[in-house]
């Protein structure tokens, strides 16, 4: 069943409004707004920040990324059927659905002690960031999962988003780009304007990659916007059109 363009107040996504400039709103041109205690506030629906199609893409000047040969085999041996995003599965870090999220502290007032990312696409998923001091844990407390366990502290006005113990499941974008459960992300979110987020992030993962190599990424508010309801298992017509290898 097709999706009609959703009224004002809802995501735009299903229906191609992220890229539609009649239906993402119009961003205020404001300060940066700030909460009581003088932090950035990241609150609102955004969209983008992440790699989709190409994590080279997102690549600073000067970076390289460097396929270490076994990563480079797992690479050209996949077919663009078994990317997990497009089996309705969790994009990890640092790939972005192209759908919007929201981001919450708890609590509400004062200094947070988690943030969540809320992510409309696929099966409804979310990163806690432990924001209250906590370290990584170790051994076998470090469960690999799809997001994995992030710690969160502010430099001025930059959250800094360290993260370890992922899986080796997910992609980092559409042509297939692996990585390693010995993988290790710093982000770096600043808010530069009213309708901006900057997201730098760098990527360590010796199992993979030659050396680290850092990207960047702009995400974009969307003002009347909310997240919907969005059951990606429900009628996924993606996978039985995917054939052959990755590509754009």
């Amino acid at each position: 069943m097709a999706q009609d363009v959703p009224p004002a107040a809802t995501s735009a996504a299903g229906s191609g409004g992220l890229n539609n400039p009649e239906i993402t709103g119009a961003v205020p041109d404001q300060p940066i707004p700030r909460l009581a205690n003088g932090r950035p506030d990241f609150s609102g629906v955004w969209s983008g920040g992440g790699p989709i199609g190409d994590i080279r893409e997102g690549l600073m000047a000067g970076e390289e990324l460097i396929l270490l040969p076994a990563a480079k085999a797992l690479m050209d041996s996949r077919l663009s059927a078994e990317d997990p995003e497009a089996n309705c599965l969790p994009t990890g870090v640092p790939r972005i659905a192209p759908y919007p999220w929201r981001v919450v502290q708890a609590p509400s007032t004062g200094e947070a002690t988690h943030l969540y990312f809320l992510f409309e696409g696929n099966i409804h998923s979310y990163r806690q960031i432990f924001m209250d001091g906590r370290d990584h844990p170790t051994g076998e407390a470090l469960d690999p999962t799809w997001y994995g366990h992030s710690i969160g502290h502010w430099e001025d006005d930059t959250l800094v988003i360290d993260t370890v113990g992922f899986n080796d499941i997910f992609w980092f974008d559409f042509l297939g780009h692996p990585h390693t459960e010995q993988m290790h992300v710093v982000e770096r979110y600043t808010r530069t304007d009213f309708g901006t987020i900057e997201n730098i992030t760098t990527i360590n993962d010796p199992g993979a990659y030659v050396k680290p190599f850092t990207i960047r990424f702009e995400a974009r508010l969307r003002p009347g916007w909310d997240l919907m309801e969005y059951i990606c298992n429900e009628n996924n017509q993606d996978v039985e059109h995917l054939q052959g290898p990755p590509g754009l």
